[in-house]
């Protein structure tokens, strides 16, 4: 199969790639680098990489040429480092998706599988967990508003195409987040505080358990979740990470109210998902 990968750099992007190369796919990757690193990328016969934005045309009609076009695209690419800012957003999250629907659309892609934030629910979920049918209510950020424009753009096309929309997904290559600003602070043995929050963590690779089955072509059109269905305390995670680490535990660890813009919990019912994909996590966050 023929796979192309937007933002094939990035931390859950390159962990597709190379589960795609160990069972002989080929993998057109194009990605800018702003979150996404080259030396991320397994080197293989079976990898093209452009370097370029999705919101260039240019570089997505490359992209579209490489290896006579895809199969199947993975759109993972996205803007999300600085919430002002919206120009960025906008281009990346809205125009680029837009870019890549329509050379989809005229390439006569099989299957268009994106990833949409957990956001699109709102800063105050209104359910816990949060199924399918909670209203859509980006509002509260523009990484949410852009991301969700994109899956709507996508909904509008002619595609096949599953959204899924992610938990918080952990593992090697993630370089945001509680836990990477953990390792780091705690391995320079300097002060580490926590947020009183809660958040649904999933392990990439059963992420991309998942996302293998609808390459494959597992799954309905329109979105999903995938979720480990349960949430922890980021103080948990903490604990968790200091265990991992054998380090003794520091009893001076600030827990710092959320902020008012902030959820308590974004927890996803991944039970749609358990059942049209036959899929569970595997990996406990221990």
């Amino acid at each position: 199969m023929k796979v192309l990968i937007t933002g094939g750099a990035g931390f859950i992007g390159s962990t597709l790639a190379d589960r795609l190369f160990d069972r002989g796919d080929e993998v057109v990757v194009i990605d800018n680098y702003a979150t996404g690193r080259r030396d991320n990328l397994t080197e293989s016969a079976k990898l093209t990489v452009v370097e370029g934005s999705i919101a260039d045309e240019s570089s997505v009609a490359e992209a579209f040429g490489a290896n006579g076009g895809p199969d199947v695209v993975v759109h993972a690419a996205a803007a999300y480092k600085d919430p002002e800012a919206w120009a960025e957003d906008t281009r990346t999250n809205v125009l680029g998706t837009v870019n890549v629907v329509r050379a989809s659309e005229a390439a006569g892609v099989g299957r268009f599988i994106y990833f949409q934030t957990a956001l699109c629910y709102g800063l105050k979920p209104l359910e816990q967990p949060i199924t399918l049918s909670h209203p859509i209510r980006p509002e509260g950020s523009s990484y949410a508003i852009s991301k969700t424009a994109g899956e709507q753009y996508i909904a509008l096309s002619s595609l096949a195409w599953i959204s899924f929309r992610l938990a918080n997904a952990y593992g090697p290559r993630n370089l945001s987040g509680p836990l990477p600003t953990f390792y780091a602070r705690l391995t320079q043995d300097k002060s580490v505080f926590v947020m009183d929050t809660r958040r649904d963590f999933i392990f990439v690779d059963d992420l991309v358990d998942c996302v293998v089955k609808a390459v494959d072509g597992t799954g309905r059109t329109g979105p999903y979740h995938i979720s480990s269905g349960a949430d922890y305390s980021i103080k948990e995670l903490y604990d968790a990470t200091i265990k991992a680490l054998d380090l003794p535990e520091k009893a001076d660890v600030e827990v710092r109210p959320r902020g008012e813009d902030d959820a308590a919990t974004i927890l996803l019912d991944p039970s749609e998902t358990e059942q049209d994909f036959a899929w569970r996590i595997s990996t406990p966050l221990e």
